[in-house]
């Protein structure tokens, strides 16, 4: 019977999974709260997991996939303004090596620690210069 009546509906996609981390926070936020805070953190929790089931239970499939377009669309421009931090913690981790930028182009060059001064020749501008790895 249950399988039945979510024949035909949407289910969930990407945008549904943000609601419902989204909803999943406002509720955590409910535990710190007091007052008239843990009275609109609980509205706005309500909010979502409503939004979250009218698109789950959803027939209307163009409608649907359209909003997850745009905000996968979004959600992709968010995660490309990240990624240079990402990068960063990546290579403040790596103690293998050193990490510089060619003075001419600007490309940033990965070098083996502990080799003493070392002439590097940028791979894209063939420019050589001097450091210390």
């Amino acid at each position: 019977m249950f399988r039945r009546f979510l024949m035909g509906r949407y289910g969930n996609d990407h945008l549904n999974l943000f609601i419902m981390l989204v909803s999943l926070v406002f509720g955590v936020a409910t535990f710190f709260a007091y007052g008239i805070g843990d009275l609109i953190f609980s509205i706005l929790q309500l909010m979502f997991l409503a939004l979250w089931l009218m698109r789950a239970f959803s027939r209307n499939f163009y409608k649907r996939r359209a909003e997850n377009m745009v905000f996968l669309r979004i959600w992709g421009r968010v995660k490309a303004f990240f990624r240079p931090v990402k990068g960063f913690f990546a290579r403040l981790a790596d103690r293998k090596h050193r990490y510089f930028k060619c003075p001419k182009c600007k490309s940033r060059l990965r070098v083996p620690r502990g080799r003493g001064k070392i002439t590097i020749t940028c791979p894209r501008c063939r420019n050589m210069f001097d450091k210390k790895s």
